[in-house]
């Protein structure tokens, strides 16, 4: 968990992103849009792979906040997103609208609720206490 900072925002979300420009936007303005919707603060960290497809343009126009990753690889993309995020809890979701990020505020509830890791799916979420 990051260090306590009283500015920062409850929720990352974290998108690797690797010439997502069909996409991108898409996937920055649900997630926005859900976290504003439920009254969370958060942020929408996209962690960019080296997009040669003005990915990144895109994303901070969505409003995004743009990490540059230079270790290539999804795993690498994704560490450096994490790595960048503020939030109090982070989450995930790839930037190919594959997910569904209207869920973030469930997620969020069952977190509150006191549960150390969240795990959806296309079918049902998962609860974990760790």
């Amino acid at each position: 968990m990051p260090a306590a900072d009283p500015d920062a925002p409850e929720v990352s979300i974290v998108m690797p992103c690797l010439n997502e420009a069909r996409t991108i936007a898409g996937c920055v303005t649900e997630a926005i849009t859900a976290l504003k919707t439920a009254g969370l603060s958060g942020e929408v960290v996209v962690a960019d792979n080296g997009s040669t497809d003005g990915s990144q343009a895109l994303a901070t126009a969505a409003g995004a906040r743009v990490v540059p990753v230079a270790a290539k690889g999804y795993g690498n993309a994704l560490r450096g997103g994490i790595a960048a995020a503020r939030g109090r809890y982070l989450m995930m979701g790839d930037a190919d609208a594959s997910y569904d990020f209207s869920h973030v505020p469930r997620f969020v509830a069952q977190l509150r609720g006191g549960y150390d890791l969240v795990m959806g799916n296309r079918f049902r979420l998962s609860l974990i206490h760790i």
